[in-house]
């Protein structure tokens, strides 16, 4: 218990510290390289990575720490942090203000901590496995919409989408007819901390890397709402699909998604 609540105080430090390195960047962005054709890496992306897990490491040696962009380093504890430092690199390189700091940490591979940062609106989302979600230190809880076509909705694409006949398109054009509304703003951690605080009803992925949801995922979950994987059943991060929803239209969500099966 004690470990938790030093981790949650560390991941709030550290998460403000890389959104301030965003914040303070953001209009002088230095791509440094790309992980496939248009998958950008920038500096920004690196020095927020930096401080993110120098912090952990000074204050949890032992932990483990899997980052998207250092790869993993093991540990010689259970615990394991996720972190994305930036999520939503395009946006950022853009100058699309829509991207966050993502810090997850697991305990035996399920999230137990999760702290989500919008530098730009300066949202800052936390949540502890069974103590609910909190947005600026306020309770949070997903939408009472309870009808998929009043529902706005929201998902996002692979960076293979050009060359996979597997990309998303077929469930987007179906949710499209159902729903009121879909959104793709660009940032997977953002798309589930926005269900979580209700301004989506649903949100579906897939692709996805453990550091896109570790945190995300929880938030949602504390936040009364529900994840899965798009069959309905048990949903883990290290799972290349995600569907989470408000839980009143998950069912829903679930058929619509079975019928590109």
């Amino acid at each position: 218990m004690d470990c938790l609540k030093q981790a949650r105080e560390l991941a709030v430090e550290a998460a403000l510290a890389a959104g301030k390195i965003q914040r303070e960047r953001r209009n002088n962005v230095c791509l440094v390289g790309f992980k496939g054709e248009i998958d950008p890496v920038t500096e920004t992306d690196l020095l927020c990575e930096k401080e993110i897990i120098g912090r952990i490491s000074e204050r949890f040696p032992d932990h483990a720490i899997l980052a998207e962009e250092s790869g993993e380093a093991p540990g010689d504890s259970a615990y394991k942090w996720v972190v994305d430092p930036l999520d939503g690199t395009v946006n950022y390189s853009h100058g699309f203000p829509f991207y966050c700091v993502s810090i997850g940490l697991t305990f035996q591979d399920e999230p137990v901590l999760g702290v989500v940062y919008n530098s730009n609106q300066d949202e800052l989302f936390v949540a502890e496995k069974g103590k609910g979600a909190t947005m600026n230190g306020q309770p949070i809880s997903v939408s009472k919409t309870a009808n998929l076509k009043q529902s706005l909705l929201v998902t996002g694409f692979a960076y293979d989408v050009a060359q996979s006949d597997d990309d998303n398109l077929d469930h987007f054009r179906n949710f499209i007819k159902a729903s009121q509304g879909v959104r793709r703003p660009g940032s997977a951690a953002m798309d589930l901390v926005y269900t979580a605080l209700g301004r989506f009803e649903g949100f579906w992925e897939m692709k996805l890397r453990p550091w896109d949801m570790a945190a995300g995922k929880l938030i949602v979950e504390e936040a009364g709402g529900r994840v899965t994987r798009f069959d309905g059943l048990p949903q883990s991060i290290y799972d290349n699909e995600i569907l989470a929803t408000n839980g009143l239209v998950h069912e829903a969500m679930v058929e619509v998604l079975r019928r590109s099966k």
